[in-house]
């Protein structure tokens, strides 16, 4: 099996960019200190990741004040190129008016912020 070049890391500015781009990611985060990931649609906004959920869902209910991790990523099947973006922040569940009635609002502040290229 032939190497595989190393990931080339991106800087938070191009990881960020990526990010922005990408239709769907996924909220990794855990419930009775077992391991959960959910595929969400989301917003790249000043200051975070948004996330809107159901108000009474188990992601609402696990994550306020939580130390979360986000993730999206576009890899071509076929050659393996691509990237992949992780922010690792805490969360803010935020119910009112902005969010539609029945949901909630969460917000993943980027504390870190790690993005890699990957080479066909």
């Amino acid at each position: 099996m032939p190497d595989l070049p190393e990931p080339r890391e991106l800087d938070r500015d191009e990881a960020l960019e990526l990010l922005a781009r990408a239709a769907v990611g996924r909220v990794v985060y855990t419930v009775d200190a077992l391991p959960a990931v959910l595929p969400v649609s989301f917003r790249l906004v000043p200051g975070g990741v948004l996330v809107t959920a159901p108000a009474d869902s188990e992601l609402a209910r696990a994550v306020d004040g939580a130390v979360i991790a986000f993730e999206a990523d576009e890899v071509d099947g076929r050659d393996g190129s691509g990237w992949f973006v992780t922010v690792l922040g805490h969360a803010q569940v935020r119910r009112g008016r902005a969010a539609a009635a029945g949901t909630v609002r969460i917000r993943i502040r980027p504390e870190l912020v790690i993005g890699r290229c990957l080479a066909a």
